[in-house]
């Protein structure tokens, strides 16, 4: 982390946040609130975890409007409109940069000579780049990678060590590919025939657009015909399965252990929580929200917030979850009811 002193007049002015006590005080680095000390700036965004501010020793604490009357008396409260946008910015400051690429191809690396190269190109050690590839300028291919032939890579962008992208697929500008991924491997197509399975040929490629960003060990399958797609701005976390003839559009988000199916697709700005899983063939329309370990078996339209397996609608999950409930109030009453019933036929009977 680097050393920069930072004051709360300073964080305010950068984070557009409200000071609640002494705006002198300052700050060498930023923690989590349960492991900051004096000298650190952390955050606490939501009111339920007020309880965490109580007990917190930062100097500096961002927080969100619900808890601008906190107790300032021994460390400085920033009120910030958001508090993780602004927790960012500052985070930023003090955040290490990455060892710079050397430009130039490792001596260990193997090259085909047909392979062209941009300007500033860097090759890691150990990398394989087959023939007829095309690297844009100031593309880094961290060690290890392996890039199959006839395959376009655009400018700026970065392989982490260990990337694999099989043949003649198709990269943009200004992405970042983690380690350990793996871009057009074979879609997993099989028909039974009369000795067993028979694999069915995967002919297509894995098209990804600019600015998108692939998480460690997730895997974009090549189509059946035509192209995987994953569009510009897409932002997709580790471990994630994306089959092929899928198509991701822009700005959507698929998080750690989800997996899309063959042939479907997802719209703009869609979120894909952990461990969800999307059935084949259908369409999830854009700004859909689908929750984590969800199971989505049909298309959902634009604006749906899907949970549970099968998923279902918001309003139809709350109102399944909360059955019970309602069924036993409805029960009681009814035994009241009873009750009730029978104690005027006794009265009656009585009288």
């Amino acid at each position: 982390m680097k050393q920069i002193t930072l004051s709360a007049a300073q964080i305010a002015e950068i984070t557009g946040g409200r000071i609640c006590g002494d705006a002198a005080r300052t700050v060498t680095g930023v923690a989590a609130v349960k492991y900051a000390s004096a000298e650190h700036l952390s955050f606490v965004g939501s009111k339920k975890y007020e309880e965490q501010l109580s007990s917190a020793a930062a100097g500096i604490i961002l927080v969100c409007p619900d808890l601008a009357n906190a107790d300032c008396s021994s460390r400085t409260i920033i009120v910030c409109d958001n508090v993780d946008l602004a927790f960012a910015k500052i985070a930023a400051m003090y955040a290490e940069e990455a060892p710079a690429p050397i430009p130039g191809v490792h001596p260990s690396a193997v090259v085909d000579p047909s392979a062209k190269l941009g300007n500033n190109v860097s090759i890691g050690a150990n990398a394989v780049i087959e023939r007829d590839v095309v690297i844009g300028d100031n593309t880094v291919i961290g060690a290890g990678c392996y890039i199959g032939h006839e395959v376009k890579i655009g400018c700026g962008t970065v392989l982490s060590p260990n990337v694999t992208v099989m043949f003649r697929c198709l990269i943009g500008n200004k992405n970042i590919i983690h380690s350990g991924v793996v871009i057009g491997a074979d879609g997993f197509g099989f028909v039974p025939g009369p000795a067993g399975l028979v694999k069915v040929p995967q002919t297509g490629i894995v098209q990804i657009d600019d600015d998108v960003e692939i998480g460690a060990n997730t895997t974009v399958d090549r189509a059946r015909f035509g192209k995987t797609w994953i569009k510009s701005n897409v932002k997709i976390d580790d471990q994630v399965m994306v089959a092929h003839n899928v198509v991701v559009s822009e700005s959507s988000i698929l998080i750690a252990q989800c997996g899309i199916a063959g042939s479907t697709e997802i719209g703009r700005g869609v979120i894909i929580a952990a461990k969800a899983g999307i059935n084949g063939h259908i369409t999830i329309g854009d700004g859909c929200q689908v929750a984590g370990t969800s199971g989505v078996v049909k298309s959902l339209p634009a604006g749906t917030i899907a949970i549970g397996t099968p998923a279902e609608s918001q309003r139809e999950f709350m109102a399944r979850l909360t059955l019970p409930k309602r069924v036993m109030k409805q029960d009681a009453r009814i035994k009241e009811l009873e009750a009730e019933i029978a104690a005027l036929k006794k009265a009656l009977a009585s009288n």
